[in-house]
């Protein structure tokens, strides 16, 4: 098992707590804009969704990131 320092843990976490906190401030705005909307146009649920799940991406990168930072600071200590 790998051995890693304090901040080699906190640039792993750092891409999943910065994608969260952008898509929550745009989830901020994207969610109210959307609810307005539909209260005008009831068909336009489809489109809708896609832009209420399109932040959310941001997310899944920040956590493969994530993954490729863990991966890449084991084969910096020889995978001890």
């Amino acid at each position: 098992m790998a051995s890693f320092g304090t901040f080699d843990m906190i640039a792993a976490a750092l891409p999943i707590c910065v994608g969260a906190l952008g898509t929550a401030i745009a989830m901020s705005s994207i969610g109210s804009a959307a609810m307005g909307y539909l209260a005008e146009d009831k068909k336009a649920v489809g489109s809708v969704m896609i832009f209420i799940a399109l932040p959310e991406t941001i997310v899944i990168l920040g956590f493969v990131m994530s993954f490729i930072i863990v991966g890449a600071l084991t084969a910096s200590t020889g995978g001890q």
